[in-house]
């Protein structure tokens, strides 16, 4: 399984976007995000303990890596946006894809984003239900 790093998020998220995006939105230099808080989103999903992972299968991993980049906040601005193209480029590095509709994939990460953070443990299983029903492989 290939890892997302912190270079592939500053990649996506701050250097194709300014190339690429076409409205007006504001994309803070990528040196002011919160300090350590992505680099803890991209390590949790990975952890072991005892040589045993704490999160078993693909799947739980990317879900991990999704509810975390959504939640935990480690940007300024477009947490929602940057947490969905990690999922993305995660999935399509490790030769797999979510086969979902752009505004249901959108809505959905509204709505964990705005989930109460004391259901964290529900919300993070519904999250990996939501990319086992969607994903697909390349």
């Amino acid at each position: 399984m290939i890892k997302i790093t912190v270079k592939h998020v500053e990649h996506i998220a701050f250097e194709l976007a300014r190339e690429r995006m076409t409205f007006n939105q504001p994309i803070p230099d990528f040196s002011t995000r919160f300090p350590n808080v992505l680099e803890s989103c991209l390590a949790a999903p990975f952890q072991t303990f005892g040589g045993r992972s704490l999160k078993r299968g693909f799947i739980a991993k990317a879900a991990m890596l999704f509810y975390l980049m959504t939640k935990n906040h480690p940007f300024e601005n477009g947490n929602k946006r940057i947490a969905m193209t990690t999922l993305f480029v995660f999935l399509h590095m490790n030769k797999k894809w979510l086969n979902v509709d752009a505004i249901e994939l959108y809505r959905f990460a509204v709505w964990v984003a705005s989930s109460p953070a004391k259901m964290n443990e529900e919300i993070a299983k519904l999250v990996e239900k939501f990319i086992k029903d969607h994903i697909v492989d390349i």
